[in-house]
């Protein structure tokens, strides 16, 4: 599968290094699906999410995620899904229109 899409790959807030101390790449759907979270993360959303103890206020911001990544060119509308695992854990599935489905797990 050819890589359309290359990024630095991003675990827990930092760069991953190699051995040769060299940011490692991610590419295609693993890429989409981190640019999706940092998009979540910078609208805050995902800080909205935090503590939060009102279901009816969580389903809101879950579906205004849902809006947001459907707003990225790349997903095919109507796909996105994001779903409550537990209060301080959530899953986010979505279908590329060019390599298949991401999940985006988010955890507070």
């Amino acid at each position: 599968m050819d890589k359309q899409q290359i990024d630095i790959l991003v675990m827990a807030g930092g760069w991953v290094i190699d051995a040769g101390h060299q940011p490692q790449l991610t590419n295609n759907r693993w890429s989409i699906g981190q640019d999706i979270k940092h998009a979540i993360m910078e609208s805050g959303l995902a800080r909205e999410l935090q503590g939060e103890r009102s279901v009816a206020y969580r389903c809101d911001v879950m579906t205004r995620i849902e809006l947001l990544t459907e707003q990225d060119n790349r997903i095919k509308a109507g796909t996105a899904r994001c779903i409550e695992e537990t209060q301080r854990r959530y899953l986010l599935t979505a279908e590329t229109k060019d390599f298949g489905v991401i999940n985006a797990r988010m955890q507070f």
